[in-house]
């Protein structure tokens, strides 16, 4: 069946534009996310907290971003991406600025958690890859969701360091302040990324354009694939929010230089830039599903060489690579896998809902990262837990049905 003919687009607003402004919109949300772990001991030493209160903000940071974000993504495919990510850019600067003059556990929460988790939602992965995808042609999606990804993961080489910066030089307060002023970019990007999943849409083909949201949820409902990608996504979000809140701390533990935590993040974020990208490359000539096995089964192995391995500078840096190549890989296989099966038109609450689970699974990585440590003195369990999370999810995405549901399958023939 041949595409339904797209109504007329501004000129300005190529697919071009779209993935420069998304990828922005990712640079900013990843790595101002990514920062906030530099703050976990300063801020804990300074008003007398445990790790585990500022543990827990952040753990509610990350499961409420997941259960907005399908709804995010259904308002943006509904009334226009760019409405929705302009809120969010205004709520994390909101969330920051009140971060800064937090003295209680409670505005914390709310501030750091209530507020970053809503704003993480309107300018999270599913609504920028939604857009993305849609504006993109089948051959090149992949490709652009890997190259989208790889934005995010360049916010982490670029805005820890930054973080690091501020706090070295203000103090924790001011930083927040100055890390505000940085988010309401994402509010500059938002006109680029406007338009509906109906109106801006025109590689939709005819029976897509004639699905509707409740068909889409039921289609997926019944598909096993997508239970199967979504109980794995969980297993990425335990492992990369553990890691990017903790491993600082951890790093000061050990013994090691504060300073190497921040090096740590940098480079997980410089080498996440080479691994998205390469990942979505690779998802345009291989079977998805099995790289996705391949990279859960290599993190398993790095976490488990990471603690028979003597800590060192060295080792520290070995590991922060070795993730960073594992560490958002992950992000344009799983959403190329949604796009394949079940077609682009809802690609972005399909996300939302695989990615709520990854946001599951980063509540509890975070959350008892510092519940354990408060109460044993010591990582070690959230470490082996991930390592056995890590084979699990290499076992999951094995057996997933990677075909076209029979309602594309049709409508192309």
């Amino acid at each position: 069946m041949t595409p339904v003919a797209p109504p007329p687009r501004s000129t300005w607003r190529t697919p071009m534009v779209i993935l420069a402004a998304g990828s922005m919109v990712l640079l900013l949300v990843f790595g101002l996310r990514a920062s906030l772990g530099l703050y976990l001991k300063p801020m804990s030493v300074d008003l007398g907290w445990g790790r585990e209160t500022f543990a827990f903000a952040l753990a509610m940071q990350n499961l409420l971003w997941g259960a907005f974000q399908p709804f995010s993504a259904a308002i943006a495919e509904k009334w226009g991406a760019g409405r929705v990510i302009a809120a969010g850019g205004l709520l994390y600067a909101g969330g920051l600025w009140m971060m800064s003059t937090t003295a209680d556990p409670l505005s914390f929460q709310i501030s750091a958690g209530l507020l970053l988790g809503m704003a993480q939602a309107g300018g999270g992965t599913s609504i920028v890859l939604g857009a993305v995808g849609r504006a993109m042609p089948a051959e090149r999606r992949s490709w652009a969701m890997g190259l989208i990804t790889a934005a995010g993961a360049a916010g982490q080489f670029t805005v820890v360091p930054l973080g690091q910066a501020f706090l070295n030089a203000y103090g924790w307060p001011t930083a927040f302040v100055l890390l505000a002023v940085l988010a309401l970019a994402m509010v500059l990007c938002a006109p680029a990324l406007k338009g509906r999943s109906e109106a801006h849409g025109p590689h939709l083909t005819a029976g897509e354009a004639a699905f509707g949201l409740v068909d889409q949820l039921k289609e997926a409902s019944r598909h096993r694939g997508f239970w199967l990608l979504t109980a794995g996504f969980f297993v990425c979000g335990f492992h990369v929010a553990f890691i990017a809140v903790h491993m600082p701390a951890y790093i000061t533990d050990l013994g090691l230089p504060a300073g190497l935590g921040a090096w740590s993040l940098s480079l997980i974020g410089l080498f996440n830039v080479i691994g998205s990208y390469g990942a979505g490359v690779l998802g345009g000539k291989g079977r998805k599903k099995h790289l996705l096995s391949y990279l859960y089964l290599l993190r398993a192995v790095a976490i488990a060489l990471f603690l028979f391995i003597p800590a060192s500078t060295t080792t520290v840096l070995a590991f922060s690579v070795a993730m960073g190549l594992l560490w958002l890989s992950t992000v344009p296989l799983t959403s190329g896998l949604v796009a394949q099966i079940f077609g682009v038109r809802y690609m972005g609450t399909l996300f939302g809902i695989v990615f709520f689970s990854h946001q599951i699974g980063s509540f509890l990585g975070v959350w008892l990262g510092g519940k354990l440590y408060d109460t044993t003195g010591s990582y070690d369990g959230i470490w082996w837990a991930g390592i056995a999370l890590g084979i699990a999810a290499a076992i999951v995405h094995w057996p997933i049905d990677d075909k076209q549901v029979d309602r594309l399958a049709e409508a192309e023939a």
